[in-house]
């Protein structure tokens, strides 16, 4: 289905036009009597939710025959009901109130029994598609709401990733409702090819090409409304729908354009001050993802997160078996490493940017990681990571340093280099 669009890099659109174009593209399309299912970010995600949803609501409920609304959480932590209602702009116990006929709920990941089957990729398959970097077969497995609804309608942002090039369209299925299997198959093809390689390309990368081929196993109607967020605010650049594929890509254009900024040159200590919606290192990591490819050979990276006291709500334990270590650490030592979860060590690689690995020389990373946050020195060293006291960082300082980049906000604009 070819995408309809409005706005652009260069506006930010007003709230009464994006809910009638909202009102607009559902109006027009078919929904009635169908059951749809609405795949939404969480709170880690810059995006103005309540306008979108109270628009879908007034276009669908009524004349959909069930409504329901699966956060895509991944592998994140599920939210408590007070959150849940907080995310989609109601208060606690009151989201049938703002929302009559809408369930809001988890995709509950953990819970097996909520997950069911929908096809597999083979080994040569997964091989075609990520360019001979992986030759493993995969079952495909999702939450079962893909399967007991005819209509998946994706609502959400799209903003330069580290796994998958773009954020947005169908990954919003795979990872945002999957089992575990394609997640970590996934991520650990993004580790191969390099965080600062992939992250920002434009176009259908390899791991991006292996969710498209997944999401089409889920017999559901796909529909998508990507939106490109004003960083840090809840204005939008631009609003696309259409199919998850045509929707995605119009709205990455878009992102290519809003969410890059360039430097003329590499710089040697870049302070990412962390924004309040990541309040774990699990995700508080985009501040250093989103700014490695400009970050000088020997330079650093200061993770600035007062706020941030867990390593992970979900994947501590796992992290503080295997520390953070450049991709080579892992692939060198493939039987040591290769039955810890796939997708925990992408992350490791993802942080720790890259390097090299000999049992000789040992790990040799680009450019040092340290964490000035709310996890304790000894924790931060024994994960692999240098430690700062965040009291004794006064961002408006650093910035007056020529030879410090300090990111505000960091974690959604990519810097890269001209």
């Amino acid at each position: 289905m070819t995408a309809e669009a409005i706005g652009g890099p260069a506006q930010t659109l007003a709230p009464e036009r994006v809910d009638a174009f909202v009102r607009e593209v559902l109006g027009a399309d078919d929904y009635t009597g169908r059951s749809v299912c609405v795949l939404v970010p969480d709170a880690t995600r810059s995006c103005p939710l309540p306008l979108l949803l109270d628009a879908v609501h007034g276009a669908l409920a009524g004349r959909v025959a069930r409504l329901t609304v699966l956060v895509a959480l991944g592998t994140h932590a599920g939210l408590a009901e007070p959150d849940l209602a907080a995310l989609v702009g109601a208060k606690p116990g009151g989201i049938g109130d703002r929302y009559p006929g809408m369930t809001v709920r988890n995709h509950e990941w953990w819970d097996p029994a909520q997950l069911t089957t929908v096809g597999r990729l083979s080994a040569d398959t997964v091989a075609r598609l990520s360019g001979d970097r992986l030759r493993t077969g995969v079952e495909v497995t999702v939450n079962r709401a893909a399967v007991e609804h005819d209509t998946l309608l994706v609502v959400g942002p799209v903003f330069p990733h580290e796994v998958v090039g773009f954020s947005g369209g169908n990954k919003y299925l795979f990872p945002g409702i999957a089992g575990p299997q394609v997640i970590d198959l996934s991520h650990w093809l993004g580790a191969l090819i390099g965080s600062a390689e992939i992250i920002g390309t434009r176009g259908t990368t390899p791991v991006r090409a292996v969710i498209d081929a997944a999401a089409a196993l889920v017999p559901a109607r796909r529909r998508a409304l990507c939106v490109v967020v004003e960083s840090g605010t809840n204005a939008l650049h631009s609003v696309a729908y259409g199919g998850t594929e045509d929707a995605w890509a119009s709205a990455a254009e878009v992102a290519a354009r809003s969410h890059v900024r360039y430097l003329d040159a590499p710089v040697p200590r870049v302070l990412s001050v962390i924004s309040t919606r990541y309040d774990e290192l699990w995700t508080a990591a985009k501040g250093m993802y989103k700014v490695e490819p400009v970050v000088a050979d020997g330079g650093e990276v200061v993770l600035y997160a007062p706020h941030v006291r867990t390593v992970s709500h979900t994947h501590d334990a796992e992290i503080r078996a295997i520390g953070y270590h450049c991709r080579e650490f892992f692939t060198a030592q493939w039987d040591r490493y290769r039955d810890h979860p796939w997708g925990v060590l992408a992350h490791s690689t993802h942080l720790r940017g890259a390097g090299s690995y000999d049992p000789v020389r040992g790990e040799r990373c680009r450019v040092t990681v340290t964490l000035a946050t709310g996890i304790d020195e000894a924790t931060t060293r024994s994960l692999g990571l240098n430690h700062r006291d965040p009291a004794g960082i006064d961002p408006a300082a650093w910035s007056a340093d020529p030879g410090t980049l300090v990111v505000p906000d960091a974690g959604e604009i990519l810097y890269r280099l001209r």
